[in-house]
C-alpha cells in the first residue's frame, strides 16, 4: 500500500515566499455525461497536518469521502469547487471546459492564493499564449486572474492538499449526478456518476443520450449522428 500523502511539497512552496497556496484537482474529465469539476483547497504556512484519512478521492469509498469533505473544509483556509456543464464541454472542448471550471472555483474563493499546485502535467488553468483552444472561455465569463501554476504528476497521490481538493471536487460532482439521476433514472447515475458502466451504456443503447450527455463525444451505444441530433 502506498504511503499517505503529506504536506512536504506544499510546505516547501510556502517557504519560498508564498502566503497562500491553492491545491487543485479535477474530477469528471472522463465521464460520459455531467460536468467536469475542479476543486481548490487553500492552505498557508500555519495550516496543520491534513485530516486523518485524506487520500486521492479515487482510493476512498463514497462513505469515507462524505465523512472527510466537511473536515477538509474546516481544515483549509478556504476552498471551492467549480463546474463546467456538459453543454459547455460540447461547445469549447474538455480542456477549455476544465479551465472554465477552474475559473469558477477561483472566483468563488474569499482568500486568493498567491500560487497554485495543479495535479497532472498540463497547465490548463493559465490563459493561453495564443487564442484558440481556450479563447472561447473568455467570452463565457469574466476572467479571473490566475496566479502562477506549478504542475506535478500524481500530486493527488503525494500532496495532501491536492488530495483534499480531489475529495471536495468528487463529493460535489457526485451530489450533482445523484440529483440528475432523479430526472433520468434509467442511466443509473446515482451508482455510476456518469461514467462508462454497463447499466449506463445499456441505457444509452436503448434510449440514446440525454440532455446532460456530452453529445460531441463518441458515446458508447450511440452513433455520432444520433448523439448530436437527438
Amino acid at each position: 500500500m502506498s504511503s499517505a500523502p503529506n504536506l512536504r511539497v506544499e510546505r516547501s512552496m510556502l517557504r519560498d515566499g508564498i502566503t497562500y497556496l491553492g491545491a487543485v484537482d479535477e474530477v469528471g474529465r472522463g465521464a460520459l455525461c455531467g460536468p467536469v469539476s475542479i476543486g481548490i483547497v487553500v492552505i498557508s504556512a500555519a495550516t496543520r497536518t491534513a485530516p486523518q484519512g485524506v487520500r486521492d478521492s479515487k482510493l476512498l469509498t463514497p462513505e469515507a469521502r462524505e465523512t472527510l469533505a466537511p473536515k477538509v473544509r474546516r481544515w483549509a483556509v478556504d476552498s471551492a469547487v467549480g463546474h463546467a456543464l456538459a453543454s459547455e464541454i460540447d461547445e469549447v472542448g474538455i480542456m477549455a471546459a476544465m479551465r472554465l471550471a477552474g475559473q469558477r472555483a477561483l472566483g468563488a474563493l474569499d482568500v486568493r492564493p498567491d500560487a497554485l499546485l495543479l495535479d497532472g502535467n498540463h497547465n490548463y488553468l493559465s490563459p493561453p499564449v495564443q487564442e484558440g483552444l481556450f479563447g472561447e472561455v473568455s467570452a463565457m465569463m469574466e476572467e479571473v486572474e490566475v496566479p502562477p501554476v506549478t504542475t506535478m504528476i500524481k500530486a493527488d497521490m503525494k500532496c495532501a492538499a491536492v488530495a483534499a481538493a480531489s475529495i471536495l471536487a468528487k463529493t460535489s460532482r457526485d451530489a450533482l449526478m445523484v440529483a440528475l439521476h432523479e430526472e433520468y433514472p434509467d442511466y443509473a447515475w446515482a451508482d455510476n456518476k456518469g461514467y462508462s458502466a454497463p447499466a449506463h451504456i445499456a441505457a444509452l443503447e436503448r434510449l440514446g443520450p440525454s440532455a446532460y450527455h456530452r453529445r460531441s463525444w463518441s458515446l458508447p451505444g450511440t452513433s455520432p449522428v444520433l448523439a448530436l441530433e437527438s
